[in-house]
Formats: C-alpha cells, sequence, structure tokens
C-alpha cells in the first residue's frame, strides 16, 4: 500500500490557486530556502502517515465549498518528493472531479514528472533565483533540477502560476527583476505571475527548532516597493 507523509491540511486557502481550496502540506524538502516560513516541513520521515485514499477522503469532506473553481493543492515542503503517492491521489482526485495544483519549486525525481503532470490541472511554480549561483547561495541547490522539471511542464503542457519571492538584498533590484523577465518571457502557459514579498512570520518556528535563521538581519519587503517591481516586470514582459 502507497503510504504518504503529510504534515498538515488548510481547509480554507484563498491564494495558492483558484478559488477556494483545501492545502495538503506534504512533508520532506531537499531545498534549504534562507527565508522559508516552513522549516518544519524540511526533514524527511516525520508527519502524519496517509493513504492516498485516506487524504481522499478528507478532500471530498470539503469538495461542497470548492464550487465551480476550487480544488485541492498540493504544497509543502516539496510534494515532487513523495512521487508515487503523489501520483496516486492526484490519480483519485481527478477522478472525483476535483482541481489539481501542485505548489512547487521543482525539486523532486524527474522520472516521475510526466506521470505526475498527466493529473495536474495548474502548477503553482516559485522560481527562486534567476542564475544557478543565486540558486546555490539561496537555496543550498543548483538551478538544474528547476529547469528540468520546467522543461517537464512545458513538454506536457500545464498552465503555469509564476512566483517569486523579493527579498530586499537578494532579489529587489531592476536588474534582478529584468532577468527574471527574461526567463518568463521563454515560458508557455504562464497564466499569472505574482512578486511575493519576504516576510518574517515564519522565524519563531527556527528558534523553536534550534536552526539558524541567515536572514535575521532582513526587514520584510515593503509592498510600495513590490508595486514599483511589478511595475518593472510588466514593462519587460511587454
Amino acid at each position: 500500500m502507497t503510504m504518504g507523509r503529510i504534515h498538515s491540511f488548510e481547509s480554507m486557502g484563498l491564494v495558492d490557486g483558484p478559488g477556494i481550496r483545501c492545502i495538503v502540506f506534504m512533508q520532506g524538502c531537499v531545498l534549504r530556502c534562507a527565508y522559508c516560513h516552513n522549516p518544519d516541513t524540511w526533514a524527511f520521515g516525520q508527519g502524519n502517515e496517509m493513504t492516498p485514499q485516506e487524504v481522499l477522503k478528507k478532500l471530498i469532506r470539503f469538495k461542497p465549498y470548492f464550487k465551480n473553481d476550487g480544488g485541492v493543492t498540493f504544497s509543502g515542503g516539496e510534494p515532487l518528493m513523495q512521487p508515487e503517492f503523489l501520483i496516486e491521489t492526484l490519480k483519485l482526485c481527478k477522478e472525483a472531479g476535483i482541481h489539481t495544483v501542485i505548489d512547487t519549486a521543482g525539486y523532486g525525481i524527474p522520472k516521475y514528472y510526466d506521470e505526475i503532470l498527466k493529473y495536474t490541472d495548474l502548477v503553482l511554480l516559485d522560481i527562486k533565483h534567476v542564475d544557478d549561483d543565486g540558486y546555490r547561495n539561496l537555496v543550498g541547490q543548483s538551478k538544474n533540477g528547476f529547469d528540468e522539471f520546467l522543461a517537464a511542464v512545458q513538454k506536457a503542457n500545464t498552465k503555469l502560476w509564476i512566483r517569486h519571492v523579493v527579498v530586499p538584498g537578494l532579489t529587489d533590484s531592476e536588474e534582478h527583476i529584468k532577468k527574471l523577465a527574461k526567463i518568463i518571457k521563454n515560458i508557455n502557459n504562464v497564466e499569472k505571475i505574482e512578486l511575493l514579498p519576504y516576510h518574517t512570520l515564519g522565524v519563531d518556528k527556527y528558534t523553536k527548532l534550534g536552526l539558524e535563521y541567515k536572514l535575521e538581519d532582513v526587514d520584510s519587503m515593503d509592498m510600495e516597493d513590490i508595486e514599483k517591481l511589478e511595475k518593472v516586470l510588466k514593462e519587460e514582459l511587454r
């Protein structure tokens, strides 16, 4: 029997895909993003063990709230790191008429990507940085992992929402945003682009877990500055 490790559920998500959604936070991630607000989802082998059928049973209870444009979003952690469980659960969701979204940074096991994407209606793809050095500095991994998954998404012709966290001093320059625009221009099926402001809401978790928070001296991103960068991005994407 296929088992998955689930960190938690959020029953009425409004920002992780279209409509009202149930968010399934899956356990385990290979990235160590400097600004991650869920470090408690990093470790593999933790969380609650569940079968795909048990997850579906929970989702069915929330189906009346989904209405016409809601559904389920698999987040994390990194959902791609539990591929067999994810595939089976996605299949069950599609059979039950539930819209499926994967919220991912694109780091999983490539041989499973095609099968995962067969049952995925929308991918929320987090672009962490614009080059390999930036990726290694910010998340501790090469950009190659992201590139492999993006290639699979393009091959599958899956719809995309692009997300990018804007961090003061790291990803907030106009030059950086222009490089981001060049990447996005070469991606097909992009329905939405979101610049997400860096925040410090998850810092207390690091203290509780005994982990170092690498951006301790970085303040939250100002929304006025985000709006300015959104204008730069729109201009570059014309």
